[in-house]
């Protein structure tokens, strides 16, 4: 059919429809009402674009979120007005944590009554505000002619670094208008920022006066890979955050990983006589609230030009594209720098010791960490984490994760995320099965996105650690409250029989021993399972976890 003919029949819903699935989007999450049926109508119609139907809002936008970190897509969630997009605002406050590139398609009452107070249903006169609290930027469509602006403009704003979670706001009457546009639809195009040639000529010569370089890898550092690993080849040593994990693989004696914030870790930054910091924030709760000591002179590369110098004074700030300013840095590099040989060795040494003292603290739960680590490595598979104790001791350094687009975790913090997330990941991911780490506190907040993950027939596991309690609270009641546990205690569901009423294999482990055959089973089932383990009957890990060290903030996330 020809554009003109499609043109004269389509309405602004239609167009939607049509525009997302021409920038090559193939899946939507969301929520269906009377304020967005006009785009949803359409997107079945159309039949070129999956939807998949959470449950509520903020596990709608929980998977969009991690659907966009694990598949390297723009992720898009659609909700309702009001309520609605209130309830996915604290999702969209981890997305914005995790700058994922997110469009959230929300809508808006009758633009006769929008922002005018008039009590329309699914009505919030500040919506806008709201919105903006929670996102990189917000647009609304204000009629038919604007639709193609207001939607490259969205799009544009989410995949441009720094990327963030965009909303664009669109009245349900002007969904329903015709449309008026007949432009083609070409996907917009990110802009990123250029440092200049005298920054990166100043950050070359520090580099090659420095005989014991280490680099930081945020989360804004993923896409520049292939240039991290060539200066890791020349001679610098990698640490990480958290999201920042497997830039460079994780498998180089070179790189400590997320282990970032031992006593072995700060001895070591202690012989270091430069750090670039690449696309990370430096968050408090991995470098003890901006307390622990990095090495000087300090470096900076990042997109976002406010976060210069934020956490840490440095001594050279570069605004860039982190893939374009250390590609043009290594152009003024020799092949080979003069630097101290032993630095990988002190690295891997590190590590080894950092690891080590990990386990020590597991306890029984070493069987369950050293099987993930080696299967989550091995078969390329996503690992989502919850914010759950096992993920602060093992989940977030131990596990070690095939590529960079394959670790998703709250990073913000915010428990209960997991459930969705796995989800997204698992519709996201290329082929392999995501994992994903749970605690039976954040599971009840999103328990019924395990219905759309059967009916999704995702390709999922979730590991459930159950203690029947929130066991990062009693720990901290236990070391700072006199043992005076109060409000900390579960009662949860016998998951067993919830999975059976969902249509879930579920797994009960009692003995840690029946581990690695269980989540070999498994990962090699079709759709999605749940392994339950008991905690309770196992027993605790060696070392109560109660909080990060002193000095720091959140979760070790």
């Amino acid at each position: 059919m020809k554009l003109e003919t499609i043109a004269a029949s389509e309405t602004v819903g239609d167009f939607i429809a049509r525009y997302l699935a021409e920038i090559g989007v193939t899946t939507v999450f969301g929520v269906i009402s009377i304020h967005n049926m006009p785009i949803l109508d359409a997107i079945a119609r159309q039949d070129r674009i999956r939807f998949v139907p959470s449950r509520g809002e903020a596990g709608a936008m929980n998977m969009a979120d991690a659907y966009a970190r694990v598949s390297g897509e723009l992720g898009v969630c659609l909700t309702s007005t009001g309520t609605a997009a209130g309830n996915a605002a604290g999702a969209q406050a981890e997305a914005l944590t995790a700058g994922s590139p997110v469009l959230h398609i929300t809508t808006q009452v009758d633009l006769e009554f929008a922002d005018r107070d008039r009590a329309a249903i699914h009505d919030v006169p500040r919506q806008p505000e709201m919105l903006r609290g929670v996102s990189k930027a917000v647009f609304r469509m204000w009629d038919a002619n604007g639709a193609i602006g207001a939607l490259t403009a969205a799009v544009s704003a989410a995949l441009s670094a720094p990327t963030g979670p965009v909303s664009l706001e669109i009245p349900v009457d002007v969904q329903r208008k015709p449309a008026r546009s007949t432009e083609r639809i070409h996907r917009p195009q990110p802009t990123r920022p250029v440092a200049p040639d005298t920054v990166i000529d100043e950050i070359a010569e520090m580099v090659k006066a420095s005989r014991r370089p280490l680099l930081w890898l945020g989360g804004g550092a993923v896409g520049a890979s292939r240039e991290a690993t060539e200066l890791m080849r020349r001679g610098f040593g990698v640490v990480t955050s958290t999201n920042g994990r497997a830039t460079v693989s994780e498998a180089e004696p070179a790189t400590l990983g997320a282990f970032n914030m031992t006593p072995e870790a700060v001895e070591l930054y202690k012989s270091c006589d430069l750090m670039i910091v690449v696309g990370s924030r430096l968050r408090g709760n991995e470098t003890r609230n901006n307390k622990m000591p990095l090495p000087r002179p300090l470096v900076q590369i990042d997109a976002d030009a406010a976060q210069g110098g934020r956490n840490y004074p440095v001594e050279v700030f570069a605004h860039g594209d982190a893939a374009d300013t250390l590609s043009r840095l290594l152009e003024r590099l020799p092949d080979t720098l003069d630097t101290d040989t032993n630095l990988s060795f002190d690295i891997a040494r590190t590590r080894a010791q950092a690891e080590g003292r990990m386990r020590d603290v597991l306890g029984p739960y070493r069987v369950v960490a050293d099987t993930l680590a080696d299967r989550i490595f091995a078969g390329g598979h996503p690992w989502v984490r919850d914010v759950t104790i096992s993920n602060s001791t093992f989940g977030n350094r131990y596990v070690r994760i095939a590529g960079p687009n394959l670790g998703v975790h709250a990073l913000g913090g915010g428990i209960g995320q997991g459930v969705a997330m796995g989800v997204g990941a698992a519709l996201g991911s290329k082929g392999a099965k995501a994992v994903t780490l749970l605690g039976d506190g954040g599971t009840m907040l999103g328990l019924a996105e395990m219905i759309t993950a059967v009916e999704e027939n995702a390709p999922l596991v979730y590991l459930l650690m159950n203690d029947k309690a929130y066991g990062v609270i009693q720990n901290i009641q236990d070391a700072q409250y006199g043992n005076r546990r109060h409000y900390s205690a579960l009662a949860t569901p016998d998951f067993a029989a919830f999975c059976g009423s969902i249509g879930m294999p579920h797994t009960l482990v009692r003995d840690v021993a029946d581990f690695p055959a269980l989540l070999d089973e498994a990962l090699a089932s079709e759709g999605p399972r749940l392994i339950e383990i008991d905690m309770c009957t196992i027993g605790p890990f060696n070392e109560a976890f109660a909080g990060p060290p002193a000095g720091a903030a959140g979760n070790g996330g």
